[in-house]
């Protein structure tokens, strides 16, 4: 089965005579002093339980608005020239180049006999969507993203193939926004269907077992006619030639104001799967029986709904649904729940909770693949139906798998291996024999060889040990002198295990070594290592980050002035507060898309609610003190030196808004108390990443690497 995968106030004008677009001074280089673009400042206070917080640039939250528009264009005007004129920058970008020219694919998905996957020949700005009739046939392009637009930044966003492989069901995102528009093309001729679905964001559509109509969650409309999603979403059935406009309403949650939903048709078509989601550990699970012609048959029963854990449905036998859940079991495990009132009384354990945690599981060939994670490294295992282990999966080395999709009556699946000097390879698994062959492997243009990645362990402000994948040369010597880039991003149940980056190799051959810290918030260690990083424990995610920059600096891996930072979205949200609360531990800082603004970031839309399971909400009086000591916005102090900054995002990033790195930018200019510079890289035509055409991603990640290689005062 294939599974889907957040105040009282016055606003008063003030400064309104200074001018938001100043010609900026631009300097040759990052040592020179930036004279910054004028922003002006405005009388808005907000109040939080009895505390006043200013809140001058709240104006730059009007996206779209000319006033904005000018500003993104000055800041852009002063960025776009210094770091063009970074004398390493035109050889970064042609060792980017060079690297990324390399063919590559992704895991196969097989329906009705037919296998569809991505694949690019190397520099093609989108990867294109191929079917062949058989593992060994000659494939065939079934779907170009790069015939979409000129600029290549219309993307493919998902695709499902139907049950009976006949018709593909494909998704589109126009210049990065998480906005889909759904269309259906027919395999044999390549050519689309008249149906199309609007107002979808983040979730896949779910076929019916006869492969005549589709379960699919979409937002409420506004009175202009586009999508609501301050909104809930609702599950609607669209049968294929129908109007979206006639598509039968099936669902939608009546007893709770932001809990959204979303379908899933269980192998063989009998039942439809309804899930609620408020957040990474509060998730239910309701369903309908359906009938031969997939329409529900029968009511909605409510089988899961004590929102006191995750709960994810991965398969259904003989009227048991199989269900992988952190209920009572931190590390995860999988129960087996009768498909009726009141099943979860009757439930079982199939699979009992290890020591290492269980991050996903699938049914397939009637066996269960499970994928677990061991000081952040994969491990995989095949048991059978009542849970006994059979074998464990032979991977290529110590680093990250994915994949495992299929059916439950599939006899074989496929799977990603990577790390941080492998690119992803793909292998088939034959699950009756557990034999793995190789299905495609990629070559590169690198001596990847000359590296070596070590994994280490640091204590971190409370005595946590925490791990952190080291990679560099393997001559390197521990004199301090070498850059380093520290990444990390500690949330949302996310692990950061090992894998390979174009953008990380190129910082190797700059001369650079590249660290990973699996800082709590993570799924690393289950659970309780991404309880132990959420709302009045946050900090803790800052502490890890920040013992990890003091290890390498004391282990003489590097030294303060060759120290950079980097992170993005909830990593973005990392830099920021560690940047703020240590500026002097830095050599130079890149915050990229990041939360930044935590009073106010729930008010974006009905997803960035959902992070309130991460982050709390400043409606409630702890959680507003615990976010306002390390909001990033809010802890910019006057006069304090900064180490150089590159804050980027992207103009139509509408999961992460950009007026997160506006406003955070604003602050950091105003306050600078030293010629470090702080500059705003702001993409337009692109969002928060997914489906960035190549082009656009080698010059976002040349200036980055040219802003750091003069920041570092690096020699490449």
């Amino acid at each position: 089965m294939k599974r889907t995968l957040c105040v009282s106030w016055v606003l008063l004008p003030m400064l309104t005579s200074m001018a938001i677009v100043a010609a900026p001074t631009v300097p040759q280089t990052t040592d020179a002093i930036v004279a910054y673009p004028s922003t002006k400042r405005v009388e808005h206070v907000d109040t939080y339980h009895g505390v006043r917080v200013d809140d001058s640039y709240r104006w730059l939250e009007a996206i779209g608005t000319p006033d904005v528009a000018k500003w993104v264009e000055a800041q852009n005007g002063l960025s776009q020239p210094i770091l063009e004129a970074i004398p390493a920058r035109e050889k970064i970008k042609q060792r980017l180049t060079q690297l990324w020219n390399y063919e590559r694919y992704d895991v196969p998905v097989k329906r009705g006999g037919r296998y569809f996957y991505l694949r690019n020949d190397g520099l093609q700005n989108q990867s294109v969507l191929y079917v062949a009739e058989s593992l060994d046939a000659s494939p065939r392009v079934l779907l170009d993203p790069n015939n979409f637009s000129g600029d290549a930044t219309v993307a493919l966003g998902e695709f499902v193939p139907s049950p009976d492989g006949k018709l593909l069901a494909y998704s589109l995102s126009d210049g990065g926004t998480d906005w889909r528009t759904w269309h259906v093309r027919d395999v044999a001729t390549g050519k689309d269907l008249a149906d199309e679905l609007r107002f979808m964001k983040f979730r896949e559509v779910a076929w019916t077992a006869d492969s005549k109509a589709m379960y699919y969650a979409r937002y409420p409309l506004r009175a202009d006619g586009t999508g609501d999603d301050s909104k809930q979403t609702s599950i609607y059935l669209h049968r294929l030639g129908d109007q979206q406009s006639a598509d039968r309403h099936i669902f939608s949650v009546t007893d709770h104001a932001t809990r959204a939903t979303y379908p899933q048709v269980t192998d063989g078509g009998r039942y439809l799967i309804i899930n609620l989601y408020d957040g990474s550990q509060e998730t239910g699970i309701y369903f309908q029986k359906l009938g031969a012609d997939g329409a529900p048959s029968g009511p909605v029963v409510r089988l899961i709904d004590t929102f006191d854990a995750n709960y994810d449905v991965i398969a259904e036998i003989d009227d048991v649904l199989y269900v992988h859940t952190t209920r009572g079991a931190p590390n995860a495990r999988v129960i087996a729940v009768p498909a009726e009132t009141g099943g979860m009384s009757k439930a079982r354990d199939v699979i009992a909770e290890k020591d290492v945690a269980l991050l996903d599981v699938a049914v397939i060939g009637n066996r269960f693949v499970g994928q677990y994670i061991k000081d952040a490294y994969s491990l995989v295992t095949v048991s059978d139906l009542k849970g006994k282990q059979l074998y464990d999966v032979k991977l290529p080395g110590y680093g990250q798998v994915g994949g495992f999709e299929g059916d439950v009556k599939d006899t074989e699946t496929f799977f990603v291996y990577t790390d941080f000097l492998t690119p992803a390879s793909i292998s088939r698994l034959d699950v009756a024999s557990g034999k793995t062959s190789l299905f495609r492997a990629p070559k590169i243009q690198a001596q990847t060889d000359r590296y070596v990645t070590e994994q280490v362990f640091f204590r971190s402000k409370d005595g946590t040990r925490v791990p952190m994948f080291i990679t560099h040369r393997r001559d390197l010597v521990k004199d301090g002198k070498a850059p380093l880039m520290l990444y990390g991003y500690g949330g949302f149940n996310i692990a950061q295990q090992p894998g390979f980056s174009v953008p990380a190799l190129v910082w190797l051959e700059m001369g650079g070594v590249y660290a990973v810290a699996n800082l709590r918030g993570g799924s690393e260690y289950g659970e309780a290592w991404h309880s132990a990083g959420t709302k009045l424990q946050k900090q803790n995610v800052f502490d890890d980050f920040i013992g990890a920059a003091e290890w390498l600096i004391e282990q003489k891996y590097t030294s303060t002035p060759k120290l950079a930072v980097r992170g993005r979205s909830n990593g973005g949200l990392l830099v920021g507060a560690v940047m703020t609360q240590r500026p002097d531990l830095f050599g130079a800082a890149l915050p990229g898309v990041g939360v930044l603004d935590m009073l106010r970031y729930h008010t974006a839309s009905a997803n960035a609610r959902h992070w309130s399971t991460d982050y709390g909400l400043s409606e409630n009086a702890d959680e507003f003190k615990a976010q306002y000591a390390y909001s990033p916005v809010h802890n910019v102090k006057q006069g304090t030196c900064y180490p150089p900054t590159l804050v980027t995002t992207a103009d139509r990033d509408d999961r992460v808004v950009p007026w997160h790195s506006y406003k955070f930018t604003a602050e950091l200019q105003r306050a600078q108390g030293c010629k470090n510079p702080i500059l705003l890289r702001v993409e337009t035509r692109a969002g928060h990443g997914a489906g960035k055409p190549v082009w656009m991603q080698i010059e976002d990640w040349a200036d980055q690497w040219a802003f750091l290689n003069t920041a570092l005062k690096m020699s490449y």
